[in-house]
């Protein structure tokens, strides 16, 4: 303690404690219900200008908070690998991860800063150092060195893991989430610190982005499926009759109410569905009267695949998943330290294989994107297709029991709000062990 103490200053822990927290404060208050565009607007904005005004500790530490008030979560799923204490160790890793990232964007900025301007730009040299002196008065080179370091914070992701995007916290603002409305609050940012004239501020009006307020409804004809059942009991196979057995009640409450399309959630058959024959076949048959989308394993021969089975058009598909949730799914080591973690902490299970292409299926004359939990929060999800468009529609299964009670399914909600406010897609997301939805232009209905 005594050495971090000489390195990093009550106020600037402080400081970077209350950065994370305000920058942060948008998935809380989404979770508790209390979310406001207006209070996540000036929120998002404090936390940003207090972020680029303040000294390379201070990101540190803020990085490190942001870390863990945003992905303490992940941390939850070791209990269920009989590992309790690898909890504290894994939450510690996460908010180190990002004190790293955060500590490296605000120090390289300072460096490349310091190198001699013969491109003319920012302050003279005498006032830059004058400037420099002054803690917590970075010149105007370090200040848009850091803005264009936030701008490319979303594309950088470690082992794989793409859920912090700094632009999502003005998803349900009064500011776009767009990229040059996030670089335009940025620049605004600058200038007011650099001039000292807060009425720069006013130049985030540009980035306004008027909403929808229009609250989507489930289509009369689809029904979109909530299970709650815990891990424990899904890996259970004394319990998979009941489970299978509710499964089928749920496909024949659709049937019932006269839908024409019924989805699941993910893996709801924790087995190999395309080599359990009797499975099949039930699934098959209540497919002439209804169409499904049912999450499952699936074995090719060799590996295994976490995959979407769709009963429809008198025909089955099977849609593997193409992102794989790293060190979950697979282990995004080398292969000599990716066999020992996987024999230490996995009982020396195989990893998953994850498909080349992103899939597009047809049912009752719509086209959905298929995805499955993790890759749903992924630009290449998004990816156009054969003919140059965007996925207009998608269906999403996901498997929320690892990581509940917490805030990751709210995460994960925000984030396809991000992208269905960003190309336009209407997503319709079947949930394990959380609330099921649709999201139409960014707006939720459960």
């Amino acid at each position: 303690m005594n050495k971090i103490s000489h390195y990093f200053s009550t106020l600037e822990i402080t400081r970077g404690f209350f950065i994370a927290l305000l920058g942060s404060a948008f998935i809380y208050l989404d979770y508790w219900h209390f979310s406001s565009e207006l209070i996540s607007t000036i929120l998002g904005l404090l936390s940003l200008y207090l972020l680029l005004s303040s000294h390379t500790r201070t990101w540190v530490t803020a990085g490190f908070f942001t870390g863990l008030f945003w992905f303490w979560w992940v941390a939850l799923s070791f209990n269920h690998y009989q590992m309790p204490w690898a909890i504290p160790f894994v939450m510690l890793f996460m908010g180190l991860a990002y004190a790293l990232l955060f500590g490296l964007l605000s120090w390289g900025s300072e460096k490349i800063a310091t190198i001699p301007n013969r491109a003319g730009w920012g302050l003279p040299e005498k006032q830059a150092k004058l400037s420099q002196e002054k803690v917590g008065e970075p010149t105007l080179r370090v200040l848009i060195l850091r803005m264009l370091g936030l701008l490319t914070l979303s594309y950088i992701h470690p082992f794989g893991f793409d859920w912090f995007k700094p632009e999502l916290v003005f998803v349900n603002s009064y500011i776009g989430i767009e990229k040059w409305q996030f670089a335009l609050v940025l620049a605004a940012i600058v200038l007011s610190l650099w001039k000292k004239q807060l009425l720069f501020l006013f130049l985030v009006i540009l980035a306004y982005q008027p909403g929808h307020h229009t609250t989507p409804s489930v289509p009369k004809e689809i029904q979109l499926v909530t299970l709650n059942t815990t891990v424990k009991d899904k890996w259970d196979k004394k319990a998979n009759k009941a489970q299978f057995q509710e499964i089928f009640q749920e496909i024949d409450k659709a049937i019932a109410a006269k839908k024409t399309l019924v989805i699941l959630p993910e893996s709801v058959f924790p087995l190999f569905l395309n080599y359990d024959q009797k499975l099949m076949a039930r699934l098959e048959e209540k497919a002439k009267k209804i169409s499904i989308v049912v999450g499952a394993l699936y074995w090719d021969g060799k590996t295994p695949h976490n995959s979407a089975y769709i009963f429809a058009n008198n025909k089955v598909t099977v849609a593997n998943k193409v992102l794989l949730v790293p060190f979950g799914e697979s282990n995004p080591l080398p292969d000599f330290l990716s066999d020992w973690v996987n024999k230490v902490f996995y009982d020396g299970a195989v990893d998953y294989k994850a498909s080349e292409n992103v899939v597009d299926y047809s049912i009752n004359g719509s086209t959905y994107r298929n995805a499955i939990c993790f890759e749903s929060t992924s630009e290449r999800l998004y990816e156009k297709d054969a003919n140059g468009e965007r996925p207009k529609q998608m269906i999403v299964l996901s498997n929320n029991g690892w990581f509940t009670p917490s805030t990751e399914p709210t995460l994960q909600r925000l984030l396809l709000q991000y992208y269905s406010k960003k190309y336009g897609t209407t997503i319709y997301h079947a949930v394990n062990m959380s609330p099921s939805y649709v999201i139409q232009n960014g707006e939720v209905s459960q």
